[in-house]
C-alpha cells in the first residue's frame, strides 16, 4: 500500500507526529512525505495521511485548502491542540477539520493529541492574570500550558501508531 504524509506544522508537534506515521509505515512505500507546499497536489497514494495544527479550533489555512483540493481519496486525519485533553474537544475539531473535504473522499482513520506551546503563549497568560488576579479561568489556561509542555509524548505517539495500525 502506497502512502503519503502531508502536514503543517508551526511549532514542530505535528511533525514529530508526521515521522512517527512514516517510521511506523516504512520507508519503502511513502511517495510522498512533506509539508504542504512541499507536496503540491498531484499525488498518487493508497491513503493519506494529512496533519495539521490546531489553529482557532480548526486546521491552518494551508491545510484546509490542501484537504479542498483532494478528491475520491483515502484520509487519515492526524492533528495536534495546545489547548485540551479532552477526546470531546478533539472530537469537535476533528469534525470541522473533516468540512474541508469533499464528499467523494473516505475518512479512514483520526488521531489527536496535545502539544506544546510556544513560551510567549505562557507570557501572554500571566499578563491576562495580573490584569485580573484570581481569575480561574486564566489559572486554568496557565495549568494546561504547564500540562502541554511535554507533549506529543511516548504515550501519544504509541497511540498514534495503534490508530494508524488499525487502518491497516
Amino acid at each position: 500500500m502506497t502512502y503519503a504524509v502531508i502536514y503543517a506544522s508551526a511549532t514542530g508537534n505535528t511533525k514529530l507526529l508526521a515521522e512517527e506515521i512514516r517510521k511506523r509505515m516504512g520507508e519503502v512505500e511513502c511517495v510522498c512525505f512533506g509539508t504542504v507546499e512541499e507536496a503540491g497536489t498531484a499525488i498518487e497514494a493508497d491513503i493519506i495521511f494529512a496533519g495539521f495544527w490546531t489553529d482557532k479550533g480548526n486546521c491552518s489555512d494551508e491545510l484546509g485548502r490542501f484537504l479542498a483540493g483532494l478528491h475520491d481519496r483515502k484520509v487519515f486525519l492526524f492533528g495536534t491542540a495546545g489547548f485540551g485533553g479532552a477526546q470531546s474537544y478533539f472530537d469537535q475539531i476533528l469534525e470541522r477539520v473533516k468540512g474541508h473535504l469533499a464528499a467523494d473522499n473516505e475518512v479512514v482513520g483520526t488521531y489527536m493529541c496535545q502539544g506544546k506551546m510556544p513560551q510567549s503563549v505562557r507570557k501572554r497568560y500571566e499578563g491576562m492574570l495580573e490584569q485580573n488576579p484570581g481569575d480561574e479561568r486564566i489559572k486554568g489556561m496557565i495549568e494546561n500550558f504547564d500540562r502541554a509542555v511535554q507533549h506529543p509524548d511516548e504515550t501519544d505517539l504509541k497511540a498514534l501508531g495503534e490508530a494508524v495500525r488499525q487502518v491497516l
